[in-house]
């Protein structure tokens, strides 16, 4: 047996010897009333050819054991596997029974120099032991116990004639014994190592379900850990986002502003590195939806450049981005995703040397590829990179150095837009990241817009005029330092804002700016209310017309969120959403495109 337990190896054998006892006692019923049929004709047979008395007295005992053994109680399938020795021990000692009376009857046939009838002996005798050998042999004493003691009955009464054919009968018979023994004897060892090895297989697979469930679990709950402790982070940030924008607007042009702006770059900071987590929970929701479009990688490159020249340059790095004048089919600003995580990565480790960006035509394809001089990957460690939160050399957890995030977004948003991503690494001599993309055909008139390397949004610059910011929002958020930073940094942009805790205070609210002719531009809603309450259902509801010819008014979700079911549950809504803590510029720019929609249409879901 495999296990060194001695208590597995106890309990495998107990199940291995339940399946023997299983096996013969399978047949045990059939097989004795056909004894007792055979019995009642081969007595009758030699009782009439030989006429002795004996015969009738050994029939009576045969046929009363074989009574005895089908009336006895027998195993069946609800005895439990402990007992299995136990019925084991007693079906080898009734067929032994069966086979010592059975043993007798050639003392009483061979004397007689019948040779019809020795032959009929000898071959009833045979094709006992054969039966034996198939339906006995998965228990060996009981194989023993039926099988000896009729051959060598046979075979002993053959012997003691003493002249020249008993003799050779004999020995036939006892050659006959000895092969149906050793062919029981390895039968008995193939069903017995078959059964080991099922039983271990199914212990084996046992212990991978369970382990598989293990894992299963384990992500599940650091899905959840995540997500709360993501949701619970957010809270506080989201407020120090808000009044420190507050704070930055009002300080803009006086000295202390520059410690404002300080402020907000490492809030922005750490807003970044819960983004990248919440990156995760999207794609793995399924909230992002690829939008696949002929894409100019030239126009894809151009931004990137910009955005990690400066990076490359502080590190005396070299950074080269090559043109190529391709074209493929992807979605513009996940495929940037995907290449400012991998050139992100390619520059975090790399120490001297540098960075190329390039793209490679091939057939049907195109090969982009980001090839680095860094530290390269060890081949132990290649089937890791893609985890969430692995960094190589890293034991120390140097913040600077990132979350361990960006290549599983990477692989991520490889399954969602179907481009295979390749790696190739020597440890010391750099890494070689392939992004393998279907080639498309130039279009004509027109290139993709760039991008902006911090958010992926269309540059400033080819954006159409911002609309106006509207004049009234009520927000309805359940916590208090978040609604007094929120109308804070609205009214410091001219926005009457008025802020509410829960859903009953929102509809009064909303009524009487009806009533009042002042009707609110904008419902801003948090997802996660008190008591449970859902804020996009309350939100829904609210923004719905309060009578006869009131106009819906446009909802904007605001969330700290990361749960996968709740944002494919937004998704669905076709809500507009914003992920805490909400970057100031992005709040603004996401209330002035919906104030300035028709008051009857609700918008589409949009990602912030």
């Amino acid at each position: 047996m495999a296990s060194g337990d001695p208590s597995a190896d106890h309990s495998l054998g107990q199940r291995v010897l339940r399946e023997h006892v299983a096996s013969v006692y399978d047949t045990y019923r059939i097989s004795t009333l056909t004894h007792m049929v055979f019995v009642v004709v081969f007595g009758s047979i030699i009782y009439s050819q030989l006429k002795n008395p004996s015969l009738l007295f050994w029939l009576a005992s045969l046929l009363s054991a074989d009574i005895y053994v089908y009336f006895t109680p027998r195993w069946t399938p609800q005895r439990p596997a402990r007992e299995s020795a136990y019925w084991a021990r007693k079906i080898s000692r009734m067929v032994t029974l069966v086979s010592m009376i059975t043993a007798v009857v050639p003392w009483l046939i061979v004397p007689y120099n019948n040779l019809p009838m020795t032959s009929l002996l000898m071959a009833v005798v045979v094709g006992s032991c054969s039966r034996a050998a198939q339906s006995l042999w998965p228990l060996k004493s009981a194989l023993f116990g039926y099988t000896l003691p009729m051959a060598l009955g046979l075979i002993t009464a053959l012997a003691w004639q003493g002249d020249g054919l008993h003799l050779f009968l004999a020995a036939a018979g006892a050659a006959y014994l000895l092969l149906t023994l050793r062919a029981g004897i390895g039968q008995h060892k193939l069903l017995t190592e078959s059964l080991l090895l099922r039983f271990e297989n199914e212990a084996l697979a046992a212990r991978l379900g369970e382990q598989i469930a293990a894992t299963e679990r384990a992500s599940e709950e650091k899905t959840r850990f995540l997500g709360t402790a993501s949701h619970d982070l957010r809270q506080p940030l989201h407020a120090i986002a808000l009044f420190g924008a507050a704070l930055e607007n009002e300080l803009r042009d006086r000295p202390e502003g520059r410690n404002a702006e300080r402020l907000m770059r490492a809030v922005n900071a750490l807003g970044a590195s819960l983004d990248t987590m919440l990156d995760v929970s999207r794609l793995d929701a399924g909230v992002i939806t690829a939008v696949p479009q002929p894409v100019q990688l030239d126009a894809l490159f151009l931004p990137l450049n910009h955005t990690f020249s400066a990076r490359a340059e502080h590190k005396q790095l070299q950074l080269r981005v090559r043109a190529s004048g391709l074209w493929v089919h992807s979605d513009p600003q996940l495929l940037h995703r995907m290449l400012s995580n991998l050139m992100d990565n390619a520059l975090k480790y790399t120490a001297q040397g540098g960075v190329t960006v390039m793209a490679r035509e091939r057939g049907d394809s195109v090969w982009v590829e980001v090839r680095d001089t860094g530290i390269g990957i060890a081949p132990e460690q290649a089937g890791r990179i893609f985890e969430e939160f692995y960094q190589i050399d890293n034991p120390g957890r140097d913040r600077s150095r990132g979350l361990g995030i960006g290549l599983s977004i990477v692989q991520r948003l490889s399954r969602l837009l179907g481009h295979p991503v390749q790696m190739h690494s020597r440890p010391g001599r750099g890494t070689l990241f392939r992004v393998v993309l279907p080639a498309a055909h130039a279009m004509a008139g027109g290139l993709v817009p760039a991008f902006s390397a911090d958010t992926g949004e269309v540059l400033a610059s080819q954006r159409k005029a911002a609309p106006a910011l509207p004049g009234r929002v009520l927000l309805l958020d359940d916590e208090l330092e978040i609604r007094e930073a929120m109308t804070g940094l609205l009214r410091s942009h001219a926005i009457d804002a008025h802020a509410v805790a829960d859903e009953a205070d929102a509809a009064a609210a909303l009524q009487w700016a009806r009533r009042e002719g002042r009707p609110f531009d904008l419902l801003m809603c948090d997802y996660r209310l008190a008591d449970g309450v859902d804020g996009l259902d309350a939100g829904l509801r609210l923004s719905l017309g309060a009578g006869e010819g009131a106009p819906d008014t446009p909802l904007l979700l605001v969330t700290g969120e990361t749960s996968p079911a709740r944002l494919q549950r937004v998704r669905e809504s076709q809500v507009p959403v914003l992920f805490k803590p909400v970057v100031a510029s992005a709040l603004l720019q996401a209330m002035a495109e919906l104030a300035a929609r028709k008051p009857a249409a609700q918008p589409s879901a949009m990602d912030a």
